[in-house]
């Protein structure tokens, strides 16, 4: 009976070096095989209509798009690639976002040389991956909560404003954030004011520390 095929992955962080160590563990299996990588969630996206890779492995923290973004994105795409986040964040809000945005796994980069080999095959076998000591807390947390009749926490602001939050935090002018975006000045600065009403914030400043606040940039 022949081989199956070895999984095909897109890697995407904005560090070199952590792209190298995980290229590394993954390479090392037989399964597994890292056929492009990309150094921003845009990118990611980019490659991964070039590529057609089977999983794709995100960071949070990237520029342009944030992983979360990333996986929003291909998940509407390309519906057929399987997701995982790889993250330094132990962060509850991420792990029910990143579920959202169709990630089927999380794990944390303190401990990828362990977990990230068998999250990469549970994906691939259509099994969600949680890293282990998160997994009775968090389903604990949203049983408690559906019990309660809530729901999983929604976010204060949309999609779109999100992307628009996460450029105007990155120094990008409207024009710029207009043409990366495809859409009009006028349009970009309507998001922003939504933004800062909504948010309760006063000025570009205030707007960068919350993107810094929430995990959209890196401080």
């Amino acid at each position: 009976m022949p081989e199956a095929p070895a999984t095909r992955i897109l890697l995407a962080d904005d560090h070199a070096l952590v792209r190298r160590g995980v290229r590394l563990i993954l390479d090392n299996e037989p399964d597994l095989t890292v056929v492009a990588e990309a150094g921003d969630g845009a990118e990611a996206v980019e490659v991964a209509r070039i590529h057609r890779p089977d999983l794709a492995i995100l960071d949070i923290a990237m520029p342009r798009l944030t992983g979360l973004q990333a996986a929003r994105e291909l998940s509407r795409v390309r519906p057929g690639v399987r997701i995982l986040i790889l993250t330094m964040y132990d962060n509850e809000q991420f792990f029910f976002e990143a579920l959202a945005a169709g990630a089927s796994g999380y794990v944390l980069k303190s401990v990828a040389d362990r977990d990230l080999v068998e999250a990469c095959r549970a994906t691939m076998r259509g099994e969600p991956f949680l890293y282990p000591g998160a997994v009775n807390a968090l389903i604990r947390h949203y049983l408690d909560r559906v019990r309660e009749g809530g729901a999983v926490p929604a976010k204060a602001i949309t999609d779109r404003e999100e992307e628009i939050l996460k450029l105007v935090a990155e120094g990008h002018t409207s024009q710029e954030i207009a043409d990366l975006l495809v859409i009009s000045v006028k349009t970009v600065e309507r998001h922003r004011a939504n933004l800062l009403e909504k948010l309760g914030l006063k000025d570009r400043l205030e707007l960068t520390r919350y993107a810094i606040r929430v995990g959209l940039i890196e401080p």
